[in-house]
């Protein structure tokens, strides 16, 4: 029999549904979306409370590191971002204070000191503040979040309320459910008077995330997936999503999570940056970002391995970019495949990973499907969303596209365009116009060309520019092969298709062209549980957010075999004659 002591010290490593006090919901179902329609009054009453509650004035956004706040002006010498509002560039929201080099290392050390005290806490005990986090999200907090991401990262309600609201309420609950179904995964009791145990252990050291502008619940996730496993976070966050980061983070204090657990340090990426990597605990890296930064990471990730200054072979979990495709076949519901082309390409600016960028459809079609699409851009009247106008004149909250986020992704679209009026292999069919003088507009631009390995079915513009090649619909076969030999990444694609052999011969031949298949659907809107994300190539390491594959990645297990039976021999059966 095992001790009562002994009994209590393994409750925390051995199967979660037999010894902890956690029960996990046997059903965990995605957080509803809602819509607001022309009849959600209550909700745009108090989505527009909100806009006005961000917009009055600049917040000031401090550094925290074990819990304390670090101001930009407490004296020291630190600087501060103004996050501005892409809708209106003159209009500041938050005023973000950078890390010096000192605060960095102060950051890494309070992730150590919080580390032993995070992970003794029993999983009860670390799960319960993501899932009151969550609860805090899709109620008390809806609205600020909706507000502080559509302003700060130029989103419309829809698509701030898939993000902020009901994809990182899934994250925080299906990790939850995931590291119990983890937890619940133990050897088998291979003999009598034998006890075996996998212990799923936090990494040794610390985790570094690095999240990006463009979805506040990857940014949740990327700190949260690691965390609730017990290890600890030094967070670099985006610079232009600091407004609503920072008030995710806030959430999750009142949520109960422990100082010196999640370290917020916004700043120059590449100093945080250089300190974290030279620090023999680092134990992690979660990004999502840039494709070159990324590879740089992992190559001074992989330098310092061989440079023994490691403890450990650090976890490298990455998401970057992706070229995604949509490929139309004859046989293809023309309507429905416009319809989706245009959500998958320019919902949200084409500011997703997974988004439309590249259009492969066939010659007997294609003026069906060109007019169709460049008809519904004009007749739609897609108009930009306004959020610098006073909500309480109604503003224009309804539009279906946005600005890009700054000024430094609109002037590489603006020269994309320009390149693409020069270019003879190249055709601008509708869009093509773009405008800064108060926010950092983009129209939505389809750019046909002749070429079908043009650098612009290549090139990842990460914004509302779709280029389409139109190919002889004999030479479908060969276009399944041109669209998994053109681009370097596998993140995305989709195939519409009625016919069962073209679609099943594009599920064959792009089988590692994209990480995320569709048929007959947009190549964007993964949903927690539902569709895990994540891509191969180029796109990163495919270790698939909302899915229970990516909390692998930040575990180390250790296997416990504990005897009950004492020898009486040395000797095996075989050695006696």
């Amino acid at each position: 029999m095992l001790s009562r002591a002994s009994f209590q010290a393994r409750q925390s490593v051995r199967t979660i549904a037999q010894f902890s006090k956690l029960q996990v919901p046997k059903q965990i179902t995605n957080e509803a979306v809602k819509p607001f329609g022309a009849k959600d009054t209550k909700d745009w009453d108090l989505l527009r409370a909100s806009l006005v509650k961000f917009r009055s004035s600049s917040l000031e956004v401090p550094l925290v590191i074990n819990g304390e706040r670090i101001y930009y002006n407490d004296g020291a010498k630190r600087s501060f971002f103004s996050q501005t509002n892409p809708a209106h560039h003159e209009q500041v929201l938050a005023n973000v204070t950078q890390a010096t080099k000192e605060d960095v290392i102060s950051a890494i050390q309070s992730a150590k000191d919080a580390k032993q005290r995070w992970m003794s806490l029993p999983f009860y005990d670390r799960a319960a503040v993501f899932l009151k986090a969550a609860d805090l999200l899709s109620t008390k907090y809806r609205y600020d979040m909706l507000a502080a991401t559509m302003l700060g990262q130029g989103k419309n309600v829809y698509q701030a309320e898939i993000d902020c609201i009901t994809e990182l309420s899934d994250f925080f609950r299906f990790n939850v459910k995931y590291a119990s179904d983890l937890y619940s995964q133990q050897p088998i009791e291979s003999s009598p008077g034998v006890w075996n145990n996998a212990e799923y252990r936090p990494l040794e050291g610390f985790t570094y995330a690095v999240t990006p502008f463009n979805f506040t619940a990857i940014a949740g996730n990327l700190i949260g997936a690691p965390a609730l496993m017990g290890n600890t976070v030094v967070w670099k966050p985006s610079q232009t999503a600091a407004l609503s980061n920072y008030l995710l983070l806030t959430v999750l204090e009142e949520a109960g999570l422990p100082n010196g657990v999640v370290n917020f340090v916004p700043g120059n990426a590449v100093e945080i940056t250089e300190e974290v990597l030279k620090d023999k605990d680092f134990a992690a890296l979660h990004f999502t970002g840039s494709t070159n930064v990324f590879k740089q990471l992992y190559g001074k990730i992989q330098q310092g391995v061989v440079n023994n200054l490691y403890r450990d072979y650090p976890r490298i979990v990455g998401e970057t970019g992706g070229k995604n495709f949509h490929l139309v076949h004859h046989s293809a519901n023309i309507p429905h495949a416009v319809l989706s082309t245009i959500r998958g390409a320019f919902e949200y600016q084409g500011q997703k990973c997974s988004a439309a960028s590249r259009l492969y459809i066939p010659s007997s079609k294609s003026e069906e499907f060109l007019s169709n699409l460049a008809g519904t851009l004009q007749q739609q009247h897609i108009v930009p969303v306004n959020t610098s106008a006073s909500p309480l004149n109604g503003g224009d909250l309804h539009g279906f596209m946005g600005p890009v986020i700054h000024e430094q992704s609109f002037n590489k679209l603006a020269n994309a365009i320009e390149e693409a009026k020069k270019d003879p292999e190249l055709e601008i069919l509708c869009g093509g116009q773009y405008d800064k003088s108060k926010g950092w507009y983009v129209a939505p631009t389809v750019i046909k060309t002749s070429n079908p390995t043009h650098k612009f079915m290549s090139t990842e513009f990460f914004g509302p520019i779709l280029t389409v090649y139109e190919y002889p619909d004999s030479k479908y076969s060969n276009i399944c092969h041109t669209i998994d030999t053109t681009s370097g990444y596998g993140l995305t694609g989709a195939v519409f298709a009625k016919d069962r052999e073209a679609i099943l011969e594009a599920y064959e031949k792009l089988r590692y062209s994209a990480g995320n298949f569709y048929i007959n659907d947009k190549c964007t809107g993964a949903v927690v549980g539902q569709q895990w994300f994540g891509g191969g190539r180029m796109s990163g390491t495919n270790d698939k957010s909302g899915s229970g594959n990516i909390l692998n990645r930040f575990v180390t297990i250790r296997n416990t075999k504990e005897n009950f039976y004492e020898l009486t021999d040395f000797k095996y059966p075989s050695n006696y004659e």
